[in-house]
């Protein structure tokens, strides 16, 4: 698809790659720097819907830059135009809800880095889209790194044919521990309370059995999901027919609250899992954070995390189907 709009131009930013004949992240900027601001990026955005999904779809990250959106206000109105469908996040992260459809991303310490993965990629139904707003650009590190998930299946079925057909045809099965209550302290320190919005352990079940988890309760009133089989690489609809690698296993492999094996119960080899964390951050993009920045992942293409960072650091997002 040849770039045709006539209200967005074609920008760079530092860290861009071209991969497969893509440019990622495509930044697009205003036609005409006369027309700066939300109101004009929301005019042309609503006249190129379908096309700027297509080029979400083509690119896998959209980078909006230079349209002054000041607050989560506005993000949300950027988000909203589109019509997508909104989407209440599952996961360990703690998060705050800002406005409407707006949250804050991972509240965990800013001194930690946070794996990259698909977003909700356990879950029965994960969104097609992560949306991310930047309100206070970092000083310092902070970005956010994405990876085209095809490339990381490619090289692993190049490097580890067997294994990979292994894992592919077993499934993948995992185990993540939750306290009950918030801890801020850590990256994934979502209590199931909050998770599932309720204190009653037998809605609690409820809930999670719909998504596709079975629960384990713990003396210490925590909880251990248990999720699988999961496949390891899954194939969408219109993204080239690519085999992203749709799995957490570097994530969640022989951490401390969480395992990652093969549904069977064999053990991921360490040297296979040690691999899969270098090709990742081998083929991963990012760039440095501006304010008013607003970031499109396709999130069925895309793996991402976020860099180390010095304060202070506010990135807000959504999640779409």
């Amino acid at each position: 698809m040849e770039f045709n709009c006539q209200d967005f131009k074609v920008g760079k930013c530092e860290g861009e790659k071209l991969v497969d004949g893509e440019t990622m992240p495509l930044v697009l900027l205003a036609r005409e720097a006369t027309r700066n601001g939300v109101e004009s990026l929301l005019e042309s955005l609503k006249k190129n819907k379908e096309w700027f999904a297509a080029m979400i779809m083509k690119n896998s990250a959209v980078l909006l830059r230079g349209f002054d959106v000041k607050n989560a206000e506005e993000f949300n109105e950027v988000v909203e135009l589109f019509g997508w469908e909104d989407m209440r996040y599952v996961g360990p992260a703690p998060r705050t809800h800002i406005y409407k459809r707006i949250w804050t991303a991972n509240e965990g310490p800013l001194s930690e880095f946070i794996y990259y993965h698909h977003e909700m990629v356990l879950i029965k139904e994960s969104p097609d889209k992560v949306i991310l707003f930047c309100d206070v650009p970092p000083p310092e590190g902070g970005e956010t790194p994405f990876v085209p998930s095809f490339r990381v299946t490619e090289r692993m079925v190049e490097e580890f044919p067997e294994m990979v057909e292994e894992m592919e045809r077993k499934g993948l099965k995992y185990t993540f521990n939750a306290p009950s209550k918030n801890d801020t302290s850590s990256m994934r320190g979502r209590g199931w309370e909050d998770a599932f919005g309720t204190s009653d352990r037998v809605e609690a079940e409820r809930r999670g059995n719909l998504l596709g988890m079975d629960f384990e309760w713990l003396p210490n009133g925590g909880l251990k999901t248990i999720l699988g089989p999961r496949p390891l690489t899954r194939v969408f609809e219109g993204r080239k027919g690519r085999r992203m690698w749709f799995n957490t296993i570097v994530g969640m492999h022989g951490k401390e609250d969480s395992s990652a094996k093969m549904a069977d119960g064999t053990e991921i080899p360490e040297n296979v899992v040690k691999r899969c964390e270098e090709i990742i951050e081998e083929e991963s993009i990012q760039f440095k954070w501006e304010k008013g920045d607003v970031l499109f992942l396709d999130n069925l293409a895309l793996l991402h995390g976020r860099r180390p960072s010095l304060p202070p650091r506010k990135i807000l997002v959504t999640i779409c189907k």
